[in-house]
């Protein structure tokens, strides 16, 4: 199912917690109330939150169009609904879902029904039989950037004009400077900004809950407070007396993910990239994880700047940056160059 199938309202009265207890207020409840009793009972940040109830809600949604109750689901369900959700569309790419999305979902319907089979509400776990997609361990669909092309995306920033022009400069450094998740970014408040023994720092929570701080380089402490200094004067008051989203659309609403994605493409096809089309929040990610490998910055110390708990992920971009520049293709064309072949 797509990513952006409406929510499930919940319908049982009484409070999501009053359910996360035991089986028998569970067995009474409906799927949708189910689901919001394990998103209260897991310390989530709201966009990981958030995402878990899309995925959760699609399977809701293909259980009910199948007359199924979830709780009595098999892996054969699961599988049946997996192979739905590798033919189907992402509404962004017009592609099928990657094998990453569609593992991704199955994850967080392993993660839900883990839940269900603690509290007694389900005999087995369904997706711990299922078929789930092969994933190479050094394979990222994510497109990358160079250096260069980061650094072009940053100039193309720089260019911008019009009232959105200070947030989107802004925007852009908080992602290549700090190599923040597009949900960690459009999470930050204005009260996140400290400074701590010197450091200009951000606070934000992470992936998994987790309460995680980074240092501001001196050009995204500059380009945030750039345009705080410009929010500021719009609403006639002080830039540290600002509260709520650090990044706001005109109307004063957080700026959400999708604008993000246009902003990144838009930015990077007015610097002459060729598959900018391509490119998202992420892609800035993986050039921040590949760049600071390339400049010598410990692995270790790239994995606590990008917040994975396992550095097996980290390693996938330091792996990932030399399939290229180390292909044996290279060195056999330099080869036959010499000979003049």
């Amino acid at each position: 199912m797509p990513d952006n199938v409406p929510a499930i309202p919940a319908a049982l009265a009484g409070t999501a917690a009053a359910l996360a207890g035991t089986a028998a207020a569970l067995a009474g409840a409906t799927p949708a109330d189910v689901l919001e009793a394990w998103l209260h009972n897991r310390r989530l940040s709201p966009h990981t939150r958030a995402a878990y109830r899309r995925d959760l809600t699609g399977w809701l949604h293909w259980c009910a169009q199948h007359a199924l109750d979830p709780r009595a689901a098999t892996f054969l369900h699961v599988n049946a609904y997996a192979r739905e959700l590798e033919a189907t569309l992402d509404p962004r790419t017009g592609k099928p879902l990657t094998p990453a999305t569609v593992a991704r979902k199955l994850s967080a319907l392993s993660s839900w029904y883990t839940f269900l089979h603690r509290v007694g509400a389900v005999a087995v776990n369904p997706v711990s039989a299922a078929d789930r997609p092969r994933l190479h361990r050094d394979h990222s669909a994510t497109v990358g950037l160079s250096a260069d092309e980061v650094d072009a995306v940053l100039h193309s920033a720089r260019q911008c004009l019009g009232p959105t022009a200070a947030r989107t400069r802004a925007a852009i450094t908080l992602l290549a400077d700090l190599g923040l998740r597009v949900g960690e970014l459009t999470s930050l408040n204005c009260e996140d900004l400290t400074t701590e023994r010197g450091h200009r720092s951000i606070r934000f929570t992470g992936k998994g809950g987790h309460h995680r701080r980074r240092a501001l380089t001196p050009g995204c402490a500059a380009a945030v407070d750039d345009y705080l200094t410009q929010r500021a004067q719009i609403a006639g008051v002080r830039a540290d007396s600002l509260t709520g989203p650090l990044l706001t659309t005109r109307t004063g609403r957080r700026l959400d993910r999708h604008a993000v994605f246009r902003l990144i493409r838009t930015l990077a096809r007015s610097a002459g990239i060729p598959h900018w089309a391509h490119l998202s929040p992420h892609s800035l990610r993986h050039a921040f994880a590949t760049a600071a490998r390339d400049e010598g910055v410990p692995l270790e110390d790239v994995q606590d700047a990008m917040g994975h708990a396992d550095p097996r992920t980290t390693r996938r971009y330091d792996r990932d940056r030399h399939n290229l520049d180390r292909d044996p293709a290279y060195v056999l064309w330099a080869a036959r160059a010499r000979r003049g072949g």
